[in-house]
């Protein structure tokens, strides 16, 4: 069923079977009050009606019968996906360098509350989850493979971080030649608004197009039953 997404910089033509919400990182640890982010000194205090908004459109997607993918960040306790100093990852993330500053932290590791999806956007039995070690979600993960086997050509992303993983992906989208929505408002930047607004410059301009959470659900609410 075609239907066109209200969007910016133009609205966007897709395909209601051709078309995913891909939920990013929407874990305890960027989200919530003694998680990695807010230990690492960023604010998170915007989280709440963030969650709130992703959820929305989760939510719609579900009812609208889109494929729902969640991409997860973070290691086994080994830190072997992590890489040792050979790796620019060591040096470059957050939470490892924290993790080494604080022995016995375990900051993004698989199977701790820091690692796990808020309760608000817990993956159904039936939605997979890409475990990702780096900033995107199609880095070292099946993402693209689960995508391509379901005929997805349209990606509508939400999560965390606006500037960091979400935008990754978005760019990272573009180069395997998927068209990406970002909705703005159910993402959150990891610094300040400005960082923010830049993150919505890019993808406008280069990478893709964005829109509104009240935007996408009410298109989403507004397709007839799949």
């Amino acid at each position: 069923m075609p239907f066109v997404i209200p969007a910016q910089p133009e609205p966007l033509k897709a395909e209601r079977a051709q078309t995913a919400l891909v939920v990013i990182d929407m874990q305890n640890g960027y989200l919530s009050k003694g998680g990695y982010l807010d230990l690492a000194g960023f604010d998170v205090s915007g989280s709440p009606p963030v969650v709130e908004r992703a959820a929305r459109v989760l939510q719609a997607a579900r009812r609208a019968g889109l494929f729902v993918v969640h991409a997860q960040n973070g290691w086994s306790e080994s830190l072997a996906e992590a890489g040792p100093p050979t790796s620019p990852m060591w040096h470059k993330s957050n939470p490892l360098k924290y993790m080494r500053a604080n022995p016995g932290s375990q900051l993004l590791i698989r199977g701790t509350w820091d690692h796990a999806i808020v309760d608000e956007l817990k993956p159904l039995p039936h939605e997979p989850v890409v475990h990702k070690p780096r900033y995107s979600a199609f880095a070292g993960t099946n993402l693209e493979m689960l995508l391509r086997a379901h005929g997805i050509t349209t990606l509508v992303f939400v999560g965390v971080n606006t500037n960091v993983c979400v935008e990754t992906a978005v760019r990272d989208a573009f180069h395997h030649e998927f068209f990406a929505v970002m909705v703005a408002d159910a993402t959150l930047q990891a610094g300040s608004q400005a960082v923010f607004d830049v993150s919505v410059f890019n993808i406008q301009k280069f990478f893709g197009w964005t829109s509104t959470t009240d935007e996408m659900v009410g298109l989403l609410d507004g397709l007839a039953p799949p």
